[in-house]
């Protein structure tokens, strides 16, 4: 079904601030050609090996969101700054434009997409796209487009041309009667987000995709990510950035969660490194698909408690977001994550101290070089 590319303003306003993108053999040698609407019953694909001289050539999609931009310079620094394309809809700011490739992207234009990885001989890619938690909710059709019909663009694309495909997931992929302390890496799930729906159905479509064409499907379910050099993208658990910025700018902040509200997060430093180490993992030390991260677990104040011991005059009060609080109830409060340790070796660097430290030394830094500009 075709998709029209054209979309209002109020819709490229959501998108924008999600930060996301509107976030072997090659297909011509195989003797059965894959259709995302039309697949022969007996086709199976298989992902590109690498001798040790070889680098992957990446695409990233919606790499202009709070993670998108961070990874690139992390597979730069490995494989070599034009074997890592950037991809979004929207225009990037000049250094991000200048510190490697960046192309325009619309995932939901299936040509397009395809385009791209073939013309640039692409085989990991990296799904980025997607409209967050709270902003979701605000527009359930855009969510299921951009979430949904977004991702079969990119399975289809993947499994066509032999692609290593990454695909995030998330503490909103659980629900109200998933275990919440610890929540395991399989168990009942039934999330009440349309975001935490697709990404259920991505964890499932990938898996599917793996078992039936041999796509090589890799996933991560995210906690919360605190990084300190892009702005919250209206998740629920992007509280936790808003109050470094608010700390620093306005020596106050106003909390939408309950202070006793207990969240899995982990520091971007952390949740870069680990997608590319499970990227890196040969597929054989791989037992499922989609894996668990975790580093730590943490309350509003809790987290108020650690930043007062740097800024001590931070006040805090609760303006408690109806919305926002309902998710925050039906999400894990802490990750099981034994398997990502044992299979891959996964371990966490940050816990909340070394968290705290790191991202008001870096706000306190960038403002103060902001003053003096």
């Amino acid at each position: 079904m075709p998709f029209v590319r054209a979309v209002s303003k109020a819709t490229q306003q959501a998108l924008l601030a999600a930060g996301c993108g509107f976030e072997p053999l090659s297909a011509s040698a195989r003797s059965i050609s894959f259709s995302p609407r039309q697949v022969t019953s007996d086709a199976s694909f298989h992902s590109v090996s690498f001798s040790e001289t070889d680098h992957p050539k990446v695409l990233i999609t919606g790499g202009l969101g709070q993670l998108g931009v961070g990874l690139a310079g992390l597979l730069r620094k490995r494989f070599g700054k034009n074997n890592v394309i950037l991809s979004d809809i929207r225009k990037p700011p000049n250094h991000v434009y200048q510190s490697g490739p960046f192309m325009y992207s619309d995932i939901l234009d299936y040509k397009n997409l395809r385009e791209i990885v073939v013309n640039n001989r692409i085989t990991w890619m990296v799904h980025y796209s997607a409209l967050l938690s709270a902003v979701g909710e605000a527009n359930v059709t855009l969510a299921r487009d951009v979430n949904i019909t977004g991702l079969h663009n990119v399975l289809d694309v993947a499994a066509e041309h032999g692609v290593r495909l990454f695909v995030p997931s998330t503490i909103g992929a659980f629900g109200p009667t998933s275990p919440r302390d610890p929540t395991p890496d399989l168990c009942i799930q039934r999330p009440r987000t349309i975001y935490g729906v697709s990404k259920v159905h991505a964890e499932l479509m990938g898996e599917y995709y793996h078992h039936r064409y041999g796509l090589d499907f890799r996933c991560l379910r995210y906690p919360g990510i605190i990084s300190a050099d892009s702005q919250p993208g209206g998740g629920t658990t992007d509280y936790a950035v808003q109050m470094f910025h608010d700390a620093v700018k306005a020596g106050k902040f106003v909390c939408n969660l309950k202070p006793d509200t207990c969240l899995p997060m982990m520091f971007i430093d952390d949740c870069l490194r680990a997608t590319l180490e499970v990227m890196e993992t040969p597929a054989e030390m791989l037992t499922m698909r989609t894996y668990n991260i975790g580093a730590m677990s943490f309350t509003p104040e809790e987290l108020v408690r650690e930043v007062q011991k740097h800024m001590p005059d931070l006040q805090i009060t609760y303006d408690i977001d109806p919305v926002r609080q309902a998710i925050a109830d039906s999400w894990p409060m802490k990750f099981e994550d034994s398997n990502a340790r044992k299979d891959w070796g996964w371990k966490h660097e940050y816990n909340l101290p070394e968290l705290v430290q790191t991202m008001v030394n870096f706000i306190i830094s960038d403002s103060r070089a902001a003053h003096a500009n």
